[in-house]
């Protein structure tokens, strides 16, 4: 389990704490049943709060059974729902772009053999949807040329890192897409990203790899650079969380479920991540490839 779009448990209303459970599980079994065991290990928190969302907005997959087998890994998909398939392949897709990414940044046997555990899953999700393929691919590369170009804005790296992923998740939405939902999936991206990007400041340091908060001379660690830059940090993050509350706001009317859920997430769950983050307190590092090889430890609130 990774990632940092995760609801604020302690003040979730137990019904609402049964169903993001119901959808984690859910997503591990689409993922399962499309993409075999190894693909299980790719979902993840943020990709959740997407499904959630969609659900909550199409109206699709609102209502489905519990995971029934002791060995939950092993149990079937509870939704007959081709929203939930897309969103399996949407995530191995995206999986394997940020594999690529980090292959790109720093190349490593750990990264090779991940990718090659998940090769099938991802060949068969490529062939699926080769347009989700291209679009991600096309969002990674656009960050990458920012990168490339040394910007410095990681507000601008996050937004224009979520407008490249926002074509697959607009397809999924079908007829219920929208300029505000793109939005959301924009400053949620961004969010993810700032908090991401604060959250893996020394290992970037130390791996020379890049990051548009590093200074380029005085650097000692993430610690003290997050407690002399605290107040830019602070406001950055609150600007990508404002925009995403924001734009949920406007969408949120439209909604034909999992409100209150959603509204727990955007309104809590996020914030306090955001918290964590600046606080040296997250442990959900957003990467498939961390949580396989325990470079960082794993987020200790069940779903």
């Amino acid at each position: 389990m990774f990632g940092y779009t995760v609801p604020s448990y302690q003040r979730l209303p137990p019904l609402d704490l049964k169903r993001y459970r119901r959808y984690y599980c859910e997503g591990c079994h689409q993922l399962k049943a499309g993409f075999g065991l190894s693909g299980t290990a790719t979902v993840n928190f943020d990709m959740t709060f997407n499904t959630i969302l969609l659900a909550g907005v199409t109206g699709e997959a609102l209502e489905f059974g519990p995971t029934e087998r002791t060995i939950c890994v092993l149990d079937k998909p509870k939704a007959d729902s081709e929203l939930m398939r897309k969103m399996a392949a949407y995530t191995i897709i995206l999986t394997k772009w940020e594999l690529y990414d980090d292959e790109t940044d720093k190349p490593s046997l750990k990264t090779k053999l991940i990718s090659v555990a998940l090769g099938r899953a991802i060949e068969k999700a490529e062939k699926m949807y080769p347009d989700y393929d291209e679009m991600v691919g096309k969002g990674f590369g656009a960050l990458r040329k920012l990168e490339l170009d040394g910007c410095k804005d990681a507000r601008r790296m996050g937004v224009t890192f979520g407008k490249g992923l926002t074509g697959a998740l607009k397809d999924i939405a079908g007829e219920h897409a929208s300029d505000d939902l793109d939005r959301i999936f924009e400053e949620l991206t961004a969010c993810v990203y700032l908090m991401d990007a604060v959250d893996d400041l020394d290992d970037d340091f130390m791996d020379g790899t890049y990051n548009p908060f590093l200074p380029e001379t005085g650097y000692v660690n993430s610690k003290k650079f997050i407690e002399s830059d605290i107040y830019s940090l602070t406001s950055i993050m609150n600007e990508s969380v404002g925009s995403l509350q924001s734009s949920y706001s406007k969408v949120r009317p439209l909604m034909q479920g999992n409100v209150s859920l959603c509204d727990n997430i955007v309104y809590y769950g996020i914030p306090e991540s955001a918290k964590k983050v600046l606080m040296g307190e997250a442990k959900a590092k957003a990467s498939v490839k961390n949580v396989l090889s325990n470079r960082k430890d794993r987020n200790s609130e069940r779903a």
